[in-house]
C-alpha cells in the first residue's frame, strides 16, 4: 500500500495548489504548526519522520503551560514538501481554507529519559501510542509528548512536558549556535 494514500485519495491536485504525493528519503527532524482557517479555526502540527509529516489537527492549537493538555486528531501523513505549505485550498476540496505557517523548525525525540532517539525508533514510539519530543522552533520550544488515549485510534493528547525538558532544550539550542571557544554555562 502506498505510504501516502490517504493524503492522494482526499486531493484533486488539478484544482488544489498542495504539493502531490512524494515520500521523501531522508529525515531532517523537523516540524511544522500551520494555522489552518477551514471549517473551524484549527492548528496543524506535523514532525518529518520515516520521510513523511506525521500529522495531527490540533483545535486549540499547542500549549506553553507545563502540564496543560490539548485534544490532537491524528490525521493522514503528508507529504514533506508540505512544510512549506501555505495558501488558500479552494472552497470544494478536502480543507478548503486558508493555511499559513505559524511557527517551524526542528525538533529532538527523545526516551523517557529525555536521552536522544533514532527516526525509527520514534516512529516505534507513535506506533506503540506515545512519542516524546523537544522542539526547536521561534514560537515554540522545549518539551512535548503526544500520548494516544486508550482504546482511539486517531485521538491524542499533546501535552507540554516537565520543566527539564525545556533546559535541556536551552542548554542544547546554545551549543549548536555558539563556537566551541565562546560556549559559556548558564545556571539559572
Amino acid at each position: 500500500m502506498n505510504i501516502l494514500a490517504g493524503y492522494k485519495t482526499k486531493r484533486n491536485f488539478k484544482n488544489t495548489s498542495e504539493p502531490a504525493p512524494t515520500v521523501d528519503t531522508g529525515s531532517r527532524f523537523r516540524f511544522v504548526i500551520q494555522k489552518h482557517a477551514a471549517t473551524h479555526l484549527h492548528f496543524d502540527f506535523r514532525l518529518e519522520l520515516g520521510g513523511v509529516l506525521k500529522s495531527w489537527a490540533v483545535p486549540k492549537g499547542l500549549s506553553k503551560v507545563v502540564g496543560e493538555k490539548r485534544l490532537a486528531v491524528m490525521v493522514e501523513d503528508h507529504p514533506v514538501e508540505y512544510i512549506n505549505f501555505k495558501g488558500t485550498i479552494p472552497t470544494g476540496n478536502y480543507g478548503a481554507g486558508k493555511v499559513e505557517i505559524f511557527d517551524k523548525g526542528t525538533f529532538t525525540p527523545v526516551n523517557e529519559k529525555g536521552n536522544y532517539i533514532t527516526g525509527p525508533q520514534a516512529i516505534k514510539n507513535i506506533k506503540a501510542g506515545e512519542i516524546k519530543f523537544i522542539l526547536h522552533g521561534k514560537k515554540f520550544s522545549g518539551g512535548y509528548v503526544l500520548v494516544q488515549m486508550k482504546k482511539d485510534e486517531k485521538n491524542w493528547l499533546l501535552i507540554k512536558h516537565k520543566e527539564h525538558s525545556e533546559k535541556n532544550a536551552e542548554s542544547i539550542s546554545v551549543k549548536k549556535k555558539q563556537p566551541l571557544s565562546d560556549r559559556r554555562l548558564t545556571l539559572k
